[in-house]
């Protein structure tokens, strides 16, 4: 798949929940502006996350590029899911090595706490970027958790 295709998509996520939750980058403090590599390990791409407030990134670069960042966490991309979603515990993830963190642990422990705080869930408010496909999109995700018989 063409990491072009992705890219606005990505964007629109992460555009959609600064705006509609700005609170986060408040519990992220300091660490707002780093950057994250997320590592779903079974696809062929990683994302970098720059929670800055008024320019939030999310992009896609493919898994050899090993882009900058400041911490990184990697795990499979269900478990990444409901890690997002809160449906699973990230501390008991990282002790079963389901989870792997490297690079700046402080900024991780800041963002596990920010989406602890999420009022809600921080996966739904990403599919709300969708608009009138947010339905669509929520059934595909509702398929993909009841294939491997996890979520709901």
């Amino acid at each position: 798949m063409p990491l072009a295709l992705l890219q606005p998509v990505l964007n629109r996520i992460a555009t959609h929940v600064a705006g509609a939750r700005p609170e986060l980058f408040d519990r992220l403090g300091p660490h707002a502006g780093k950057r994250f590599l997320i590592d779903p390990v079974d696809f062929p791409f990683v994302l970098v996350l720059t929670p800055e407030r008024k320019a939030p990134r999310l992009n896609a670069h493919r898994r050899h590029e090993r882009p900058a960042h400041d911490a990184a966490i990697a795990g499979t991309f269900a478990n990444l899911l409901d890690m997002i979603d809160g449906t699973l515990d990230g501390d008991a993830m990282f002790f079963s090595r389901d989870l792997a963190v490297s690079g700046d642990t402080e900024a991780i422990v800041a963002l596990r706490n920010a989406l602890d705080d999420f009022e809600g869930s921080a996966l739904a408010a990403a599919i709300g970027s969708f608009g009138p496909f947010a339905g669509p999109a929520s059934f595909v995700l509702s398929g993909f958790r009841a294939s491997r018989g996890a979520g709901s």
